[in-house]
């Protein structure tokens, strides 16, 4: 009852695309009618501009198995954004330090995004403006009311209209690795002001169903299943993507992106991905069961899931993050249709 009551929230908007709630299609860089009302409204899910945190001890409300979005400050893991409070608020407007950010999620393309919200010397924040474009959830920040798509990594509307997203660094894994590898990082906790069950997903089988895309897109890309997660590398000249079943055996991979030189580490068995520049380490191999660290090199230098050499000659380098999420492969490809698909 609750998927159908949901279902029917959903559809009630998208027998019509919107004529811009800025102004005219003139005004949108996307198509103006492939931007749908996504049902509940602007702020009609409301983000969390409060969050609370406590130690990972004190966190009754997840499994093992539920994905967490870790967020880094310098390489250094700060806080932890768990997918069942995601599921329900979309954005949450936090710090770390002078790091002003918001962490944006959409359900219904798997992709958590942080992004700088400092803008121009101004301090803002985000809120969920209820529309979606390619089935993607469309922000707007509340300082100039200008509208951004999450997955473009751009504003589409508003004043700051063709302004670049700034990304912050980012890890999506299980709530088990993250705690094995940051136990003194604190975790976001269920006090965010609202009444929500956040032990209940909202969305029915859409995470496992590949059929179940409830909006439309402008591509399907077939080459991977809808709903298959997979790293998206989005770089201004090239994309592209690395899937969670390439990691069945944890190993890096080294690859080029848009002329970057880069590394791509990962395990599906701890439920992770991460992509940095190629640091020129000699004969990096993975290494398991020592979270944080992943990696270590022929000359004993060892990586952690921060990009951090934390032992070695090395010691105190930190690599560099490329700009990178996780998401469902129809999402990347919807948005991307140039984009590369990593094959061993």
């Amino acid at each position: 009852m609750k998927k159908l009551l949901f279902l029917l929230l959903v559809f009630s908007a998208t027998s019509c695309g919107d004529d811009g709630a800025n102004g005219s299609s003139e005004d949108w860089t996307i198509p103006v009618e492939e931007v749908f009302d996504g049902g509940p409204g602007k702020d009609g899910i409301p983000s969390v501009d409060n969050p609370q945190f406590e130690s990972f001890q004190s966190i009754d409300y997840l499994n093992d198995k539920d994905l967490v979005i870790g967020v880094f400050r310098n390489g250094i893991a700060g806080k932890a954004y768990p997918h069942p409070i995601l599921d329900w608020h979309e954005i949450v407007n936090d710090n770390i330090g002078d790091l002003n950010f918001a962490l944006t999620y959409c359900p219904l393309t798997g992709t958590g995004v942080s992004w700088n919200r400092d803008i121009d010397g101004e301090t803002t924040t985000f809120g969920v403006s209820g529309k979606l474009y390619n089935t993607n959830l469309i922000p707007y920040d509340r300082l100039t009311d200008s509208y951004w798509s999450q997955l473009r990594l751009d504003c589409v509307s508003g004043s700051l209209i063709d302004r670049k997203i700034e990304t912050t660094q980012i890890i999506e894994t299980t709530w088990a690795t993250w705690k094995a590898a940051y136990p003194n990082a604190v975790v976001m906790n269920t006090d965010t002001g609202f009444n929500r069950n956040y032990n209940n997903y909202p969305y029915g089988d859409y995470r496992t169903n590949d059929n179940n895309i409830i909006f439309p897109v402008s591509n399907l890309d077939t080459r991977l299943p809808a709903k298959e997660r997979v790293l998206g590398v989005i770089e201004d000249s090239a994309q592209k993507v690395y899937s969670i079943e390439l990691f069945d055996v944890p190993h890096v991979i080294e690859d080029n992106v848009a002329g970057i030189d880069n590394i791509v580490i990962g395990s599906k068995v701890a439920n992770f991905i991460v992509a940095f520049e190629d640091p020129g380490m000699n004969d990096l191999t993975y290494v398991a069961n020592q979270l944080p660290v992943i990696a270590q090199d022929a000359d004993g230098n060892k990586l952690d899931l921060g990009g951090r050499i934390t032992e070695g000659p090395r010691q105190g380098e930190r690599l560099t993050p490329l700009n990178s999420f996780m998401g469902y492969f129809f999402a990347f490809g919807t948005f991307y249709e140039d984009m590369d698909v990593y094959e061993e």
